[in-house]
């Protein structure tokens, strides 16, 4: 048996996690603020239905967000909102992020999608602290 690297571990994590997607769990308001925005960046999500466009640079990562017209690629009804990332888009380092709005208004991704954050930001960079200096592969879109 071939050992696993560590390309194998994050798209074998990658895959549980959007296979997990359909899943809400109950994060109580506490834990789920524990990505503390830094000072001057947006910190919980208001009302509105597209979080604010980002571009900054964390803990040495290039993390852009920004509002997506047409509503990205895709489709069908998970969390409640019709698509994964209600209109928003979330990059890496130039690579996608697939990030994803439940119905309680908070933010996971594919790689902590177990630790629900506040906004896309928060989520890009719970993502960066999780990956740890690894590469973000880009995920493959299901159609």
């Amino acid at each position: 048996m071939p050992e696993l690297s560590r390309r194998r571990a994050l798209t074998a994590t990658a895959a549980l996690a959007a296979a997990a997607g359909a899943q809400t769990l109950a994060i109580p308001a506490a834990r789920a603020g524990e990505h503390h925005p830094a000072p001057g960046s947006d910190g919980p999500a208001a009302s509105s239905d597209s979080p604010a466009p980002f571009d900054e640079v964390y803990h040495g990562r290039r993390i852009q967000g920004r509002p997506t017209t047409g509503g990205g690629h895709h489709g069908g009804g998970h969390h409640g909102d019709g698509q994964h990332g209600a209109g928003y888009a979330v990059f890496i380092d130039g690579v996608e992020l697939h990030v994803m709005r439940n119905a309680d208004g908070s933010w996971i991704s594919v790689v902590s999608h177990y630790d629900p954050v506040p906004t896309p930001r928060a989520a890009a960079r719970a993502a960066v602290d999780e990956l740890r200096g690894a590469r973000l592969l880009p995920f493959p879109a299901a159609n």
